[in-house]
């Protein structure tokens, strides 16, 4: 695997854009007022499936040959299952996502919305990943990771590049880390047009195996984790993005369940969106660091609004 280049991310917008539109990148008054910073939000959570992983399942799923179109396999806890298999319904692939028992049961009712077949395996991400390695060894089918993909992070770059045609000034993006596409594609789009802006990755403490690997330069695997932002619950590193954000990440700060839980409640009564665990760490990260990132031009990206709603009771009942 070869880490994408600047090329590669403008060559996935003419798969991704004739089925997205650039999402809104907006400054919200109380957001301002509360934290104090010059924020920006990238609000990916506007986009067909509430997520940024939608850009990465276009480019990857037009780009699959005649003999891959046979079917797909892939694991997730939802948002890179439904960009999978929205993708796929739109190209007449034929896809089946694995999730962990007990997932977010509206993020895999909106896979089978979208023509997957769903099997819910394991305790994990990483045991339904597990799982899925077998099942593409079995059945011959096109496995999707959903990180070790140069084409998925390929396609979620061109969110950054809408961030630094729209506000070029832009001086700190903070973004979720789960497996790593999103903070990989930002920093190849952010090393390419040569700015200066600094990438902070966001990940939570429950599940901070990314975070304790890049710090230290040993990759570890973290335990079960333990954290309700199903997008960065994972407990190892992965090799492409980690490759890519060793080299190019500024930093990383992790989040406890109750600062996860206050970014949720931010976006909503600041930004009056609904955004889920890990899309709404970066407002979060933003509010733990404020004394760090003042007078700074700040851009949070809101990568996904896909909260399932006992959780949401949840986070509000605080």
């Amino acid at each position: 695997m070869k880490p994408p280049t600047l090329h590669d991310v403008y060559a996935a917008r003419e798969r991704v854009y004739p089925f997205i539109r650039p999402t809104p990148l907006m400054r919200h008054p109380l957001l301002a007022a509360e934290s104090g910073l010059d924020l920006l939000v990238k609000h990916e959570n506007h986009n067909p499936t509430g997520s940024f992983k939608i850009r990465g399942g276009l480019n990857l799923v037009g780009s699959l040959s005649s003999a891959e179109r046979h079917g797909v396999i892939s694991a997730s806890t939802g948002n890179h299952g439904q960009s999978i298999a929205l993708a796929c319904q739109r190209e007449g692939v034929p896809c089946t996502i694995v999730t962990p028992v007990g997932n977010n049961p509206e993020k895999n009712a909106a896979m089978r919305a979208y023509g997957a077949n769903v099997i819910e395996f394991g305790c994990d991400f990483d045991e339904a990943r597990e799982r899925v390695e077998q099942m593409q060894a079995e059945q011959g089918l096109r496995y999707v990771h959903s990180a070790n993909e140069p084409l998925l992070i390929a396609g979620v770059g061109t969110l950054a590049l809408e961030i630094f045609e729209e506000a070029p000034d832009t001086e700190t993006i903070l973004v979720p880390i789960g497996g790593g596409s999103g903070a990989s594609g930002c920093s190849i789009v952010r090393t390419g047009l040569a700015r200066r802006a600094k990438v902070i990755g966001v990940q939570a403490e429950g599940a901070s195996a990314f975070a304790q690997s890049w710090r230290s330069g040993a990759r570890v695997t973290g335990a079960h984790p333990a954290t309700f932002a199903e997008g960065l619950a994972t407990r190892v590193t992965f090799d492409l993005p980690f490759e890519i954000l060793q080299k190019e990440l500024d930093d990383i700060v992790t989040l406890s369940e109750e600062e996860l839980a206050g970014g949720v409640r931010l976006a909503l009564r600041a930004t009056h969106n609904l955004a889920e665990g890990a899309g709404a760490a970066s407002l979060a990260a933003a509010m733990k660091l404020k004394d760090r990132l003042a007078g700074q031009r700040v851009v949070c990206v809101m990568t996904g609004g896909n909260i399932d709603a006992a959780t949401l009771r949840r986070v509000l009942s605080v």
